[in-house]
């Protein structure tokens, strides 16, 4: 009952710090921040919105999350019909056998995942998250408690968590708005850490699971991913700015105009009513999106209370006093924001990534560290609340725990590598 803990802890921690803050520091702005908001510096920690602003943007996620998973999990019920997911299984079999031991030969779950990690490994946001619900229906189909997660289901949304991404194309682009010197120095980095970490989640969990990664087919696909990563970076590495930025365009969005197009001729070729089929997958979409409604409602309005008490201000100021107390180098502490609260909000993490690039400049050892927190993982809490939530899963046993173990492997690596890419330690 991991998130239960953690999300009451939430709760409390958040009220008890604005009391304190209210009745010992005279802020007794602070309760009003906190239920109503105060939006004219979203950047801000304290300044965000509250309580009843926030119940308000989950239903405006949900929204607009209907059309895109109506779309999505449309194309994914021809591609069913059509045996290409299937045939997609077939293909990944002999690794994720190995990975997933308690799901059949061939199901098509496991073509669901495949389709959720090529959506993560694309920068395809959009796509990945009806992929992955996707997936998770699927699993849970195979799951004997229904309240209870399944193994498979928190390998699978480890893996997913670790967010390993190819090119950050989002983190770029805003690097680029703040006229960033070089807005791609960032990639390596990024697709390092997000690599290491997926490896980290595997790690982590296959010890759990008592999986043995010292299988061939493991090892084989393992080397042949490191393989692809290695050639994309000197690839990458070859190119400007400019050719990054098309080449990211060309690889996302190409990718999923050609899924769209191979769907559909196979759906011609199997003579399925393709229509029907898309309807049928559509609707489904539609009703997975009203499902998690309240488990969004509920991470956010936590996630929220802790900023606008300014809890994390009070974490920060502990850190940044802890590092000077030992005499290390803190340089990495301004970035530190961005990584603490990345975990819980993707949207405040952004705000967070932003303000840095303001207060430090855009091309800082601070901003450019910041940029490798935000491309390197997706946000922990609100996949959890999501992905559980579709499937009504209220047990998560050691999923929070080893997503955050992974987070931690990918904070370390990104501080380390940003001083190896970006400057010395002092």
């Amino acid at each position: 009952m991991a998130l239960n803990r953690i999300w009451s802890g939430f709760i409390i921690v958040a009220i008890v710090v604005a009391c304190i803050k209210c009745f010992f520091f005279g802020q007794t702005e602070i309760f009003s921040w906190m239920v109503t908001g105060k939006a004219d510096d979203p950047t801000n920690l304290t300044k965000v919105d509250g309580i009843i602003p926030t119940c308000w943007t989950a239903v405006e996620l949900c929204l607009k999350l209907i059309g895109v998973l109506a779309l999505f999990i449309g194309f994914m019920s021809i591609a069913e019909k059509a045996g290409g997911i299937r045939l997609l299984s077939r293909i990944v079999a002999p690794f994720f056998s190995k990975l997933f031991p308690e799901i059949p030969k061939d199901h098509p779950s496991m073509g669901h995942m495949i389709m959720n990690f090529s959506a993560n490994l694309l920068g395809l946001d959009n796509a990945a998250t009806p992929f992955g619900l996707k997936a998770m229906a699927s699993l849970q189909e195979l799951n004997p408690n229904k309240d209870v997660a399944s193994n498979s289901q928190i390998m699978f949304l480890c893996l997913h968590a670790a967010g390993l991404n190819l090119i950050p194309v989002s983190v770029i682009a805003i690097r680029a708005s703040q006229n960033a010197s070089d807005p791609t120095d960032i990639f390596i980095p990024c697709l390092i850490v997000t690599f290491i970490g997926t490896m980290a989640a595997m790690l982590i969990v296959s010890f759990k699971q008592k999986i043995n990664l010292l299988q061939p087919a493991i090892i084989a696909w393992v080397l042949g991913l490191s393989v692809i990563i290695a050639a994309l970076v000197l690839y990458v590495a070859s190119l400007d700015s400019t050719g990054i930025k098309s080449f990211s365009g060309i690889l996302s969005n190409g990718m999923i105009l050609l899924i769209f197009l191979l769907i559909v001729l196979g759906g011609v070729y199997k003579k399925i009513d393709i229509f029907d089929a898309f309807i049928e997958g559509a609707k489904n979409g539609f009703d997975t999106a009203i499902k998690i409604v309240p488990y969004l409602v509920g991470i956010l309005v936590a996630v929220s209370m802790l900023r606008t008490s300014g809890t994390f201000d009070v974490i920060m100021n502990g850190i940044t006093q802890f590092f000077v107390w030992v005499g290390a180098d803190t340089r990495f502490v301004n970035a530190l924001p961005t990584a603490l609260i990345r975990p819980l909000s993707g949207g405040a993490a952004r705000g967070m990534m932003v303000d840095t690039m303001t207060a430090y400049g855009a091309d800082s050892f601070a901003s450019k560290l910041s940029g490798v927190f935000q491309g390197a993982s997706d946000t922990t809490f609100y996949v959890i609340a999501v992905y559980f939530g579709s499937v009504s899963i209220k047990n998560t046993r050691y999923a929070v725990g080893a997503m955050l173990l992974a987070d931690l492997v990918g904070v370390c690596t990104a501080i380390g590598l940003a001083y190896l890419f970006f400057g010395n330690f002092k």
